[in-house]
């Protein structure tokens, strides 16, 4: 077996991962509480520099292969079938690899569905929430059905919704990242279609995509890294295009070429493919679910049991799982609590510049090691700064 080239190139993957192994014996990763691009699955990191040089089978780097060509067609198709079968996603709804992040699509989503006679409607929950109700508001109108500024320190209920029966579609942000809360049921909307902005907490656990409409999503929180967003629509939904469009703008175009009207962000969705892989090979999306909740149970226990020395800014019922935000009594406290953190190797924790405070992201591929390590460095923190 092994003189033949099949077996040559089995030997020659064993090596490298040999060789892979000791390198990653030698290389001492801190835990990456950064809010994104963020963490990624060592096993997925791993097998990307085996195959940076050249893919198996291939003789070049992913790097370097046409998006035309039949090894992208492979990676392409893959992550699409690993994330319908992720999130059993139902046949009448597309789905799109798309470039220029979350941000995009707050102009994408309002230039392809809200006409110039209509308007929208949309939940201001935070910061992202906000940018994409400004975008929209260039284009057309729109109507703030619920907020919860200035604080943003939960999620409306749904009698708090003021929703237009005739808007074109209702617009939510599952998780906001920097206020650290998040949607665990979606809105109804009853037969208005629903648009959700899930960049930070797709993949994350279930959700009954049935209920949506529209669903986009940047890849470097829980999917991948920058460069790649993920686009899910329902097929009825590019019915309502209108015509010309730009051709990068217009999901009609960009669903009917499969992604690839023009060069994708190859390397991204490589990565996102290998990721999906590995939700699928670690219980899928049930699995993710209890794990986030394992880590964020503990880390919010730790916060309530500090007796107000850490105090959290989300309200209970409202406490995102992926990004757990909290204070101490003083910025200079938090300054130094972030600076010490860091020399323990947990990094990223400083909270978004707009509000200060901590940040701890902790999203699928964070490991459970990481977030008890806060935890212990928490406690002694308290006890010699309380």
């Amino acid at each position: 077996m092994s003189g033949t080239p099949y077996g040559k190139r089995m030997a020659q993957a064993a090596v490298a991962a040999a060789q892979t192994a000791a390198t990653a014996k030698k290389v001492e990763r801190v835990y990456n509480f950064n809010p994104g691009p963020a963490v990624l699955p060592l096993p997925v990191l791993e097998q990307a520099q085996r195959e940076l040089t050249a893919l198996p089978g291939v003789g070049m780097s992913v790097l370097e292969i046409s998006h035309r060509s039949k090894t992208f067609d492979e990676i392409l198709a893959g992550a699409e079938a690993d994330l319908r079968a992720l999130l059993s996603l139902p046949e009448n709804y597309k789905l799109v690899f798309l470039q220029g992040g979350a941000s995009l699509q707050f102009t994408m989503v309002a230039m392809n569905f809200l006409p110039k006679d209509g308007s929208a409607d949309y939940t201001h929950t935070g910061h992202w929430a906000e940018a994409a109700i400004k975008e929209a508001k260039k284009l057309g109108r729109v109507n703030i059905a619920a907020s919860t500024g200035p604080e943003f320190s939960r999620i409306p209920r749904q009698d708090e919704l003021k929703l237009d029966p005739q808007a074109a579609y209702v617009h939510f942000t599952s998780n906001n990242t920097i206020e650290g809360t998040e949607w665990f049921a979606e809105p109804e909307t009853g037969a208005v279609p629903l648009v959700c902005d899930a960049s930070s907490d797709i993949l994350s656990r279930a959700i009954a995509v049935g209920k949506y409409a529209l669903i986009y999503a940047g890849a470097q929180k829980n999917m991948g890294p920058a460069g790649v967003t993920t686009v899910i629509i329902r097929d009825d939904l590019l019915g309502r295009v209108p015509a010309g469009l730009p051709a990068m703008l217009d999901y009609k175009l960009q669903a009917e070429k499969k992604s690839v009207y023009n060069t994708p962000p190859v390397f991204a969705v490589y990565i996102l493919r290998l990721v999906c892989r590995w939700l699928l090979e670690n219980g899928g999306l049930k699995e993710m679910e209890r794990r986030n909740k394992e880590k964020a149970d503990l880390l919010y226990a730790a916060i309530d049991a500090s007796g107000g020395f850490y105090r959290g800014t989300a309200e209970k019922a409202s406490r995102s799982r992926m990004n757990v935000t909290f204070r101490l009594p003083g910025e200079e406290l938090e300054n130094k609590f972030v600076k010490e953190a860091a020399a323990q190797k947990l990094v990223g924790l400083a909270g978004h510049r707009n509000v200060g405070g901590i940040r701890a992201s902790i999203f699928n591929a964070f490991p459970l090691e990481g977030v008890q390590a806060l935890v212990a460095f928490m406690k002694d923190f308290q006890q010699k700064n309380g």
